[in-house]
C-alpha cells in the first residue's frame, strides 16, 4: 500500500512539473513567432495562439491543476509519514514535500522551458487544450468568482498596455540587437521605417540655404552650362527673386530640347520645358509624403511653411534615405559632416541633422525641438553662441569651433560622464569659454 501511495505521490509531482513547465512556456512564447510558424502550416502554434487569446481561462486550468497536483501529493505523503512515524511524521513529510516540489515541480520544469518557450508550448499545446476542456465547468466558475472580486474592488477593466505597438516592436528590435542577433544596420533600416509616421516632411526636407536654383532669366548658353555644371537632375528655375519658382527642369527634357535644336542652345526656352512646381506643407507627415510620391510618379517636392513661402525641397530618395540611410551615387558630392576625432570626440558641421548623428555614432540626442545640430544647440543655449563657447546637455559637451555670421558650422562633440554632466548644467557653468 506504501509504495502505492508513492507512486500516486511521485504522479502528482511529474503533472505538477508538466503544469508548471507549461505555465512558463506558454506564457513567454512568442505570439510573433506563432502567428509564423502558424503561416508555414504548424498545426500545433495554431492551438497555443488560441490558448494564449483565453489567457483568464488559460492561466486558471494551470493553477488548477498545479494545486490540485500539489496539494494531493503533500497530502498523500503526509498520511504515509503519519502511519509511519505519529505525529511527527508531519514535520517530516512538510519537508520532504517542499523540497521535492520546489526542486522537481517548480524549478527544474520551468528552468527546462525558459530555456526553449516557444518549442516547449508547441509541445504541452494540446494536452493543455484537453485539460481546459475537462475543467471547463470548473473553470468557468472560477472566472465567475474572479470577475466578481474584481469589480467588487474596482479592478476591472481592459489590459491596457504602457507602451504603443510601434515601440514595442521598437524595443524588440533594439533587444534583438543587444543581443547581437540583429546587426545595427538593420535595426537601424527597421527603425527609420517605424518612424516615418512621427517625422515630417519639414525634418528630412533640403534647406532653402542648401537648395540648387538657376535664374530662368540668364542667356541660354549661361543656363545650360550652370545645369551641366551641377550633379543634379533637377533644378528648381526662378524668374525676378529666388522666392518666386516658376517651374522644376529636369536634365533629360534639356537634353532633349538641345537635341530638338541641333546643338543652339540660344533657341532653347527654358519656361516652355521646365515642369510645373509641386508645392507640399512642412508639416505633412513623411509617410504621406511617400504614398503622394508613389502617386503621383514624381519625385521631386517643393516645401512650403504657413505662409506659403518655399522653405526647401524634399525628394524621394530623402525620404528612403530615412529608412536605409545614407544613398549615394557617382555623382553625389561628398559631404564629411561627420568626423570623428582620436581622443573620442566628434567634429560634427553644424547643418548636420541630429538624426543622421545618432544613425552614425548610435547616440540619443533629441530632434524634438530641432532638425539639425546647431539647431539643437542653440535650442539649449537659448542664444547663439560665439566661437570657443562650450555647453553640457543630454550626456555630450558641445563646443562652438565655428560661427560664420548667425550660423553654427562646426562643432566638437564629446561624450562626458553623468556627474560632469550635472556640473556642466548649473548656470555659472553654462556657455563658459576655454
Amino acid at each position: 500500500m506504501d509504495w502505492l501511495g508513492f507512486t500516486i505521490v511521485i504522479l502528482c509531482l511529474l503533472v505538477s512539473g508538466f503544469f508548471a513547465a507549461s505555465e512558463t512556456a506558454l506564457t513567454g512564447a512568442s505570439r510573433a513567432s506563432m502567428l509564423r510558424l502558424s503561416k508555414q502550416g504548424n498545426r500545433d502554434a495554431d492551438v497555443v495562439s488560441d490558448l494564449l487569446d483565453m489567457r483568464e481561462r488559460l492561466i486558471g486550468a494551470l493553477l488548477l491543476g498545479n494545486n490540485i497536483a500539489n496539494i494531493s501529493a503533500s497530502a498523500l505523503a503526509t498520511s504515509i509519514f503519519t502511519a509511519w512515524f505519529g505525529d511527527v511524521g508531519v514535520l517530516y513529510a512538510t519537508g520532504l514535500m517542499t523540497a521535492l516540489v520546489v526542486i522537481f515541480a517548480e524549478v527544474l520544469p520551468k528552468t527546462i522551458a525558459i530555456n526553449a518557450p516557444d518549442r516547449m508550448a508547441l509541445a504541452v499545446a494540446r494536452p493543455m487544450r484537453l485539460t481546459m476542456y475537462v475543467l471547463g465547468p470548473l473553470l468557468r466558475i472560477v472566472e465567475v468568482i474572479v470577475r466578481l472580486l474584481l469589480r467588487l474592488f474596482g479592478l476591472a477593466g481592459e489590459h491596457q498596455a504602457i507602451l504603443s505597438p510601434t515601440e514595442r516592436l521598437r524595443g524588440a528590435v533594439d533587444l534583438l540587437h543587444h543581443e547581437g542577433k540583429v546587426e545595427k544596420q538593420d535595426r537601424d533600416m527597421l527603425g527609420g521605417l517605424l518612424d516615418l509616421r512621427e517625422l515630417q516632411v519639414s525634418d528630412v526636407m533640403i534647406h532653402r540655404t542648401e537648395m540648387m536654383m538657376i535664374n530662368a532669366d540668364l542667356p541660354p548658353e549661361e543656363l545650360v552650362r550652370e545645369v551641366l555644371a551641377t550633379e543634379y537632375t533637377r533644378i528648381p528655375l526662378w524668374r525676378e527673386k529666388p522666392e518666386n519658382i516658376i517651374g522644376v527642369l529636369h536634365a533629360k527634357d534639356l537634353l532633349r530640347a538641345i537635341r530638338a535644336s541641333d546643338g543652339d542652345t540660344s533657341r532653347i526656352d527654358v519656361s516652355t520645358i521646365a515642369l510645373p512646381p509641386w508645392f507640399v506643407p512642412e508639416m505633412r507627415p513623411v509617410s504621406e509624403q511617400l504614398k503622394a510620391f508613389r502617386r503621383r510618379k514624381t519625385h521631386f517636392a517643393l516645401v512650403v511653411d504657413e505662409y506659403g513661402e518655399v522653405e526647401g525641397l524634399v525628394t524621394l530618395e530623402d525620404i528612403l534615405e530615412e529608412i536605409v540611410g545614407d544613398i549615394s551615387d557617382e555623382h553625389d558630392v561628398v559631404v564629411a559632416g561627420v568626423r570623428a576625432q582620436p581622443d573620442g570626440s566628434v567634429v560634427v558641421d553644424g547643418s548636420v541633422p541630429i538624426r543622421d548623428l545618432n544613425r552614425a555614432m548610435d547616440w540619443h540626442l533629441p530632434d524634438e525641438e530641432a532638425t539639425t545640430v546647431a539647431g539643437l544647440v542653440i535650442h539649449e543655449a537659448r542664444s547663439i553662441p560665439d566661437r570657443g563657447q562650450s555647453f553640457t546637455f543630454h550626456g555630450f559637451r558641445f563646443r562652438v569651433l565655428r560661427r560664420e555670421r548667425n550660423r553654427i558650422t562646426a562643432l566638437r562633440i564629446s561624450p562626458v560622464p553623468r556627474e560632469a554632466e550635472l556640473e556642466g548644467a548649473k548656470p555659472r557653468r553654462a556657455g563658459t569659454s576655454f
